[in-house]
Formats: structure tokens, C-alpha cells, sequence
């Protein structure tokens, strides 16, 4: 698809200067959350860095009326001027995660207490982050330039990685047809589409500075400008959780210490005491992190159905996709992962995601 076809479209009821309709099918927790006070003082608004509105922040919600969170940010300010929105957005979505309340962070993979206790049903784990670089607008807000800033710093990062961290960048706007087979065959192509990200302007400018960098192994990837500014991903096949998190925390630390010496600055990512890092939807805030495996359960399947599962595997922290993403059908293989993000660190998700899988096992193995 050429780049005009992700050009935002604006719901037509956020045009005006009246207070906009929140239709009765309009679930997501932004129509909870606005108010005619918060649309009166902030509907004119703009933040410094990426010029970013309340309009722009809740197009998505307005646009698809089955967004569960239905807000996106532009930039850092965008949680700061916006707070009256974003605050309790948070805090409905993130269990209570107050204003008041301060993250914490810690990817020490050596504090993982516990691994899988079966691990021939697991047919994948796959740890990632999300991160967005220091001194830029979040995508949503992003131009083609500042994507292309990104990419011409991210290719310099790279060529520092050493060890099994090493590897190819591979940039969408110039594959080859083999190198575009190739990642399709890997799975590891994203593509552009995702009609929640469209209307807040992710996939604007397309391919311009998106890419994809992966280590020899195809063990550790990146990719950039898909939707935050980096995804960082630590992955194998099997149940190797430890070496999976481990590989993704010294990956995490040596993208962070390129970008610190080749731009001086004393912060790479945007992150606050209070939201840990900044990203472009609220939902992940924080860590950034979402751990999970692929694994066969068919006997919970058959006996429990996907909502019932999906509905267990919550009360224990986690919840179960279908194994290409959160809007798929699932067939015979699960993605579980961890829900939360923000205001515990990262060892503790991920053990969350060990633990909640350990038992699932159980219950699959007294059929």
C-alpha cells in the first residue's frame, strides 16, 4: 500500500467544538473517561514537542468503537497536558495504577526463581520490549524525517553489537525480493493495516524508516518504527524462558549504551519516574514488556473453551491470544503472556507468565 493510504481520517463528530457523541457501543475505556470539562479545557491544545491534540489522542476511540483503550499519545507531554484523560485511562486499564504511584524496573535475569516444569508442549517463547528514543515525537506524531532520523541512528547502534548480539539491519523501503521472502518465511515481516494504529497515525509515511534488524541466530530481532520508535525481541524455539529473558536483557542494556554514546545524551528511551517508559498506547506503559509462549493445550481446549481459559489465565496475571496477534482465532496453539506492564519490574512479569503456564500444565495433565 502506498503511504496516503494511512493518512489519518478524523471522525468527523471531533471536528467541531461541540462536545462529541460517545455512541452506547463505544466500549472503550477513553469514553469512559472523557468528560465535557476535559474536552472544554483541552480541546484546543497543543503539546510542545510533537504538537500533539486531545482530538488526535482519542480519534482511534472515536473511529473504532471496539478499541478497548481508544487513546493514544504523541509524545511525552501528551501524559503530562492530557493527564486529565490519560490519568484515569491508566488507571482503569493498569488495575488501579494511581498518579501517586511511582514504577519500578529491574531486568536482572538471574532473579527468575522458577522455570517451566513442562516444557514438550511449549513450542516457542518469545520476551519482548517496547522503547521509544530520547529527544523524538512518538510515531503518532512522528514525521517522515524524524522516522528517517531514527533509522540513521538505530544502523549506527547496530554496527556496535557484538558477540551473539551481532547481526543484519534490513530496511523495508530498499528489500530486495529474496530479503522480503525470506522474512515472510521467518515470520518475522510486520506489515502496516492495523486499523487502530492507522487512525492515531502510526503507519503514516510508510515504509519510510521501518525495518528489521535480527542476530545470525534469528534469536534476537528488532524492529523499528512498526509502531513505537523499537520493539526489542529475544525468541527461540522450545521452553529455554531463562535464556530467552536473559539474552533480551543484555540486548535491552547494549541497545541502551549505543544510543547513549553516539548521542551524548545521559537517557536513550522516554521514561518518568511515575509511567517507567513512555510508549505510544497507554496500555504499554511502564516495562514495555510482554512475555509469552505458544503452547498446545488441547485437553483445557475441548473442556474449557478459549473464554473460560482466557478468563483463568487472567485471574493469574496472564491472558491467552491466538497465535498471530490479539485480534485472531485461535486453532490449536495458544499464545499465554503476561497482562500487566506497569509498577512491577520485569523478572517479576516474566515469572508471572512462568507461573501462570506451570499451572495450566497442571490442569492439562489431569485429564
Amino acid at each position: 500500500m502506498a503511504a496516503e493510504e494511512y493518512t489519518v481520517v478524523m471522525d468527523p463528530r471531533l471536528l467541531g467544538e461541540e462536545f462529541p457523541k460517545i455512541s452506547p457501543n463505544n466500549k472503550s475505556i477513553m469514553g469512559q473517561c472523557l468528560t465535557e470539562k476535559i474536552w472544554k479545557d483541552l480541546k484546543n491544545h497543543k503539546t510542545k514537542t510533537g504538537e500533539w491534540t486531545l482530538r488526535k489522542a482519542i480519534n482511534t476511540g472515536f473511529v473504532n468503537e471496539d478499541s478497548l483503550v481508544g487513546c493514544h499519545a504523541g509524545d511525552l507531554e501528551s501524559y503530562t497536558d492530557f493527564a486529565a484523560l490519560f490519568d484515569p485511562v491508566i488507571e482503569k486499564y493498569h488495575g488501579g495504577y494511581g498518579p501517586d504511584r511511582k514504577h519500578v524496573t529491574d531486568m536482572d535475569a538471574g532473579k527468575l526463581r522458577g522455570d517451566f516444569a513442562e516444557k514438550s508442549n511449549i513450542k516457542s517463547t518469545r520476551i519482548r520490549v517496547a522503547r521509544n528514543l530520547f529527544g523524538f515525537p512518538l510515531n503518532t506524531a512522528g514525521t517522515k524525517e524524524s522516522r528517517l532520523a531514527i533509522e540513521d541512528l538505530m544502523k549506527r547502534v547496530f554496527e556496535t553489537l557484538t558477540g551473539d548480539l551481532a547481526g543484519t539491519y534490513y530496511s523495508l523501503a530498499s528489500l530486495t525480493k529474496e530479503q522480503r521472502q525470506q522474512l515472510v518465511d521467518d515470520h518475522f515481516l510486520f506489515k502496516p493495516g492495523d486499523r487502530f494504529q492507522v487512525a492515531s497515525g502510526y503507519h503514516a509515511f510508510w515504509p519510510a524508516g521501518r525495518g528489521i534488524f535480527h542476530n545470525k541466530d534469528k534469536t534476537f530481532l528488532l524492529w523499528l518504527n512498526e509502531g513505537d520508535h523499537i520493539r526489542i525481541i529475544s525468541m527461540q524455539q522450545g521452553g529455554d524462558v531463562k535464556a530467552v529473558f536473559e539474552r533480551l536483557c543484555r540486548g535491552v542494556k547494549a541497545i541502551e549504551d549505543g544510543i547513549k554514546k553516539i548521542t551524548g545524551n545521559a537517557q536513550a528511551f522516554l521514561c518518568t519516574e511515575h509511567l517507567g517508559m513512555i510508549t505510544c498506547c497507554p496500555s504499554n506503559l511502564g516495562t514495555g514488556l510482554r512475555g509469552s509462549v505458544h503452547i498446545v493445550l488441547p485437553h483445557l481446549f475441548k473442556t474449557m473453551g478459549l473464554k473460560k481459559l482466557d478468563e483463568l489465565a487472567r485471574s493469574l496475571g496472564c491472558q491467552v491470544r491466538g497465535t498471530h496477534g490479539e485480534h485472531t482465532e485461535i486453532v490449536d496453539t495458544c499464545d499465554i503472556s503476561n497482562f500487566h506492564r506497569i509498577g512491577r519490574p520485569e523478572y517479576e512479569l516474566v515469572q508471572n507468565m512462568i507461573d501462570t503456564v506451570n499451572k495450566l500444565n497442571e490442569l492439562e495433565a489431569k485429564k
